[in-house]
């Protein structure tokens, strides 16, 4: 249900009636200057609206799972932090703290 040209021609005659030559190009200037604002206000509401939804997504994502299969060197050494974190030292008797720390056995080794 577009329109076609006879009925353009029709519109254009009746505005030439009712506003006359001399402010028919101003009265198309100023049309043409509103609908390039409106097309401008619209895309940019549109991008708006996109840039919403792609926040809005990231927000809903779950963020990456933590990085399994950790080196041996790693464990033993984040271990052997824990170790000395929870174990207190012990003092010499010339007031010299002594830490200890023990290798960590693996599993099916325990000397037995």
């Amino acid at each position: 249900m577009g329109l076609g040209a006879p009925e353009l021609i029709v519109i254009f005659v009746i505005a030439l009636i009712v506003f006359g030559p001399k402010k028919l190009p101003e009265l198309g200037k100023s049309l043409g200057k509103g609908l390039a604002e409106f097309k401008r206000a619209s895309n940019e509401l549109q991008r708006t609206l996109e840039e919403e939804v792609r926040l809005d997504d990231q927000k809903r994502t779950p963020p990456a799972p933590p990085q399994l299969g950790a080196s041996p060197e790693t464990i033993h050494s984040s271990a052997k932090e824990a170790i000395d974190a929870v174990s207190p030292p012990t003092v010499s008797s010339d007031d010299t703290p002594i830490i200890h720390h023990e290798e960590p056995v693996a599993r099916g080794e325990h000397g037995s």
